[in-house]
Parts: structure tokens; C-alpha cells; sequence
């Protein structure tokens, strides 16, 4: 089976170091046959965000408008590496009253 490398780039001066490794922790922990590694880096640009798979973009902060959940961020990444892999309550979607 092969295992993806995910990469988070993160804006250092915006102070998302601690959000970007809790993001890494999730998606090792909830993809731990699929995930070669998560790497984090310091990006150069001002207020940059985003995730990468092997190279190939799926999240942006700025095209998003903001941060995804982190149940969404799961569903992104599982849709690339593992289509078929349940997410059990993070796949349920949210209840409006």
C-alpha cells in the first residue's frame, strides 16, 4: 500500500505553529496506514496556509476564506489517499435545527 507525504505550510509570524501541529497530530493519528509523514514548514510568505499531498495542493487558507474544521480536513485528506476509509462520527454531517 503506498503512504502519502502531507506537508503544511504555515505563515510563522501569524502564529499558526501550534495550529498546524495539532492538524499534523490529527491526520497521523486518524490516517496512520496511509501517512508516511507530515511535515511541517515555515512558509515565506505573510499569512500563507496550506496543505499539501505529494506535492499537489488541496487546501488553501486564502481560496477557503479561513481554516477548515478539523473534521473537514479529514474528510479533504481521506477523499485523496483513502476514498473508501470511514471517518465513523467525523463523516456525519451537522445537524440544523
Amino acid at each position: 500500500m503506498k503512504k502519502f507525504s502531507i506537508t503544511i505550510e504555515y505563515c510563522p509570524k501569524c502564529g499558526w505553529l501550534l495550529r498546524s501541529a495539532y492538524m499534523a497530530q490529527e491526520l497521523l493519528t486518524t490516517f496512520t496506514n496511509e501517512v508516511k509523514a507530515v511535515s511541517l514548514q515555515p512558509s515565506e510568505v505573510n499569512g500563507d496556509f496550506h496543505i499539501t499531498i505529494e506535492g499537489k495542493k488541496i487546501f488553501d487558507r486564502k481560496e477557503y476564506g479561513g481554516f477548515p474544521e478539523i473534521k473537514e480536513l479529514k474528510q479533504i485528506v481521506r477523499d485523496v489517499i483513502a476514498p473508501g476509509k470511514s471517518l465513523g462520527h467525523a463523516d456525519t454531517k451537522p445537524h440544523h435545527s
